[in-house]
């Protein structure tokens, strides 16, 4: 009787493509020079995707910035409305930001633009009388001074009835950081307005424009020399409008 010889099934080497089709060895085959191809693509996409997100992050703040301007418009109309048409005078010791508070229900935040330092310049020195003309502050308001006659005080009331072109004449601007002045004069003061806050490259203010407020409520943006040509938007009377714009 024989005996049944045992079978063990056959054993096979390792095939050489089923190793080079693992996917141990697919991610072992990566070679450097890949990687840094991918990293310089990532980096391509990325310089052209941050310009744009800081475009967009700037026209942000540019928005509230023009609602801050709209909001101390309406504040001055309303002021004007309670004072028998009358505008703030141009006081040395309470100043437009503290006469107007209550009408802009005390929320200094709308005296700064988001885009301005962070501490932006003031002259005002009575803190516990006049809190809000300490308060960091970036916008200035014209003082009407083409209204008086040549050599006159200027800390008179301002009728506005005396604002012939209302929509084309700034009641408020921004000013630039470093200076602390209030009032705007149109005849000297042109170096304290900042006129390109709002710029795509901040090194190049030219290209940009700033907001403004204007008499009869609206604010809107305007470009960098818009406000001072062909006309001087600070002026009233048409003589000054003409004779000191600014190509500059």
């Amino acid at each position: 009787m024989k005996t049944p010889v045992k079978q063990t099934p056959r054993t096979h080497p390792a095939r050489t493509n089923d190793r080079l089709a693992s996917p141990h060895q697919i991610c072992s085959a990566f070679t450097l020079i890949e990687l840094l191809v991918v990293i310089a693509i990532i980096a391509i996409l990325a310089s052209l995707l941050l310009p744009a997100l800081s475009r967009a992050k700037e026209s942000g703040r540019r928005i509230y910035c023009l609602n801050n301007l709209r909001q101390l418009s309406l504040s001055l109309r309303l002021y004007a409305d309670d004072y028998n048409g009358l505008f703030p005078p141009a006081s040395d010791t309470w100043r437009w930001p503290s006469r107007l508070q209550d009408y802009y229900h005390k929320n200094l935040r709308i005296l700064k633009c988001p885009s301005d330092g962070p501490k932006p310049q003031t002259y005002g020195s009575n803190q516990t009388k006049y809190l809000a003309d300490m308060s960091p502050r970036s916008y200035i308001i014209n003082v009407w001074e083409d209204y008086f006659p040549q050599g006159a005080d200027l800390l008179e009331a301002v009728p506005e009835s005396a604002i012939r072109y209302p929509s084309e004449t700034i009641s408020f601007g921004e000013k630039k950081t470093d200076s602390g002045e209030f009032f705007m004069n149109a005849s000297t003061d042109y170096m304290y307005i900042e006129r390109g806050r709002h710029a795509p490259r901040k090194n190049n203010a030219k290209v940009g424009g700033s907001n403004y407020a204007f008499a009869d409520g609206s604010a809107r943006f305007l470009k960098y020399r818009d406000s001072l040509y062909p006309l001087n938007f600070w002026a009233i009377t048409d003589l000054w409008r003409k004779n000191l714009a600014r190509k500059d």
